[in-house]
């Protein structure tokens, strides 16, 4: 992962809540690493539900081709979470998001960071496309100054 992509951006963030729940701890009392990876899909479910106003699985035109995530500090059940997230580089065909979990009161807490990289497919072709206009353009404003772009 490079560090850049985690330089967490105030301007162009996306914050969502994350209802944890008991079936998501494991036997010491933390949530499980496999669960985090739902919660970055919890995040991926709301931002684009928000940037393209609907809960419809065909409008969402893209595959997850890479997901990674660091673990930085273990979550309780006792801990209010929230996951911000931003399009820290976008491609002609690709873009990638980045994670922050953090505690929702106190956001500097931050329990894991990850990224995945999602791909712009055609579903009925079988096969990559570019970034739709309409999807890049809502994309754009959730990159921070500076983002890199191909």
């Amino acid at each position: 992962m490079e560090m850049d992509s985690f330089e967490r951006p105030d301007d162009a963030r996306f914050i969502a809540d994350i209802d944890l729940r008991f079936r998501d701890l494991d036997a010491m009392g933390h949530v499980n690493n496999a669960v985090y990876f739902t919660y970055f899909e919890e995040g991926r479910k709301k931002i684009f539900h928000h940037i393209m106003q609907s809960n419809s699985i065909g409008d969402f035109p893209f595959i997850i081709a890479h997901a990674e995530c660091d673990y930085l500090r273990p979550a309780g059940l006792s801990d209010p979470l929230s996951i911000m997230m931003w399009v820290s580089e976008m491609g002609v065909k690709s873009f990638t998001l980045a994670y922050q979990l953090v505690h929702r009161e106190n956001p500097s807490v931050i329990f894991a960071r990850g990224l995945t990289v999602q791909v712009s497919y055609d579903y009925e072709k079988s096969r990559t496309m570019p970034i739709p206009g309409e999807l890049r353009a809502n994309l754009e404003k959730y990159m921070p100054a500076g983002a890199s772009t191909r």
